[in-house]
């Protein structure tokens, strides 16, 4: 029995189906047990119970592997990164104490406790905390995910080059980005519950680039006239707020941009991701930012938070 967090989230939906494929059983913890069931009685479907340690634990028994997809991607409301941190924290607990042999936890490329920007340091933090548990373990650390019609910042991007004459790139646009396929994480996440040694590893595809260089791919993919300008990361944040304003939604944080702008999404590892971004925007042009992606949506006002 396999339990995986968040399995009607992004990279979640993708692990569970990976597993189901393959024969495997799974148990779902969600902030939404009441939204609709993609995988019908295949996938049961349990709350998190971060106040309730005692069920918490019921929970994850009779489970050998847990699939850990739960974070926040920006604070919002009474969701906040503490507040994220201490429940990872206390699911942690609540797996030892359940009998869970190894943990897969979808973390970030290059988190440290030392840095200023909240989601970073909340993944270090919690990195830490799995490492001086019990528990057997595998740390993933993708960067910029795309596919599957849900990601973020790949479609989201391509959406507003469809839809705007000009589009805003922070600074320079010379920092750098390795975007991993969703399809190649889950696969990179199931393997990694297979070995029997504990580990961290990147899940990063085979492409870098800059962050200019992925505008301009994206826009020659879907055929948008728009004008590339280079705003200061001041400008860029005043537009962001616009945006954010008319989609209702938001576009990206301050703590986004600045974590986008300090390299932080690229790795030294050799790639693990098969798809490569370029080829799969070629066979995926007529799809990709074709509906605008809302994270509000997505975790908080249809209920949140996985990756």
């Amino acid at each position: 029995m396999n339990v995986v967090t968040g399995a009607f989230g992004y990279t979640g939906k993708h692990i569970t189906q990976r597993l189901l494929s393959a024969g495997e059983r799974v148990r779902t913890l969600t902030g939404h047990p009441n939204r609709p069931n993609p995988f019908g009685e295949r996938v049961s479907v349990v709350p998190f119970n971060f106040e309730d340690p005692v069920e918490l634990v019921k929970s994850l028994q009779g489970a050998t592997t847990l699939y850990n997809t739960y974070w926040v991607r920006f604070a919002h409301g009474d969701f906040t990164f503490d507040r994220a941190v201490h429940n990872t924290k206390v699911l942690i607990k609540a797996a030892e104490e359940a009998g869970i042999s190894r943990i897969v936890h979808i973390s970030i490329t290059n988190p440290s406790e030392h840095s200023p920007l909240p989601y970073f340091k909340g993944k270090a933090t919690l990195e830490m905390a799995i490492v001086s548990s019990k528990l057997s373990y595998a740390i993933v650390r993708p960067a910029v995910i795309f596919g599957g019609g849900e990601d973020i910042l790949i479609n989201n991007i391509a959406w507003l080059l469809r839809h705007f004459p000009v589009f805003g790139v922070p600074g320079s646009g010379d920092y750098r980005l390795q975007p991993v396929f969703v399809e190649d994480l889950a696969e990179i996440a199931v393997d990694a519950a297979r070995h029997d040694r504990s580990l961290i590893l990147d899940a990063v595809g085979a492409e870098v680039y800059t962050f200019g260089q992925l505008v301009e791919l994206i826009a020659g993919a879907v055929g948008s006239r728009a004008r590339i300008a280079h705003l200061s990361k001041e400008r860029t944040l005043s537009a962001l707020r616009l945006l954010g304003w008319l989609v209702r939604d938001v576009v990206l944080t301050a703590e986004e941009v600045e974590g986008l702008m300090s390299d932080l999404l690229v790795s030294s590892d050799a790639p693990r991701g098969k798809t490569r971004l370029s080829e799969w925007l070629r066979q995926n042009a007529e799809h990709v930012g074709a509906r605008y992606a809302s994270e509000l949506d997505r975790h908080y006002r249809k209920a949140g938070g996985a990756h």
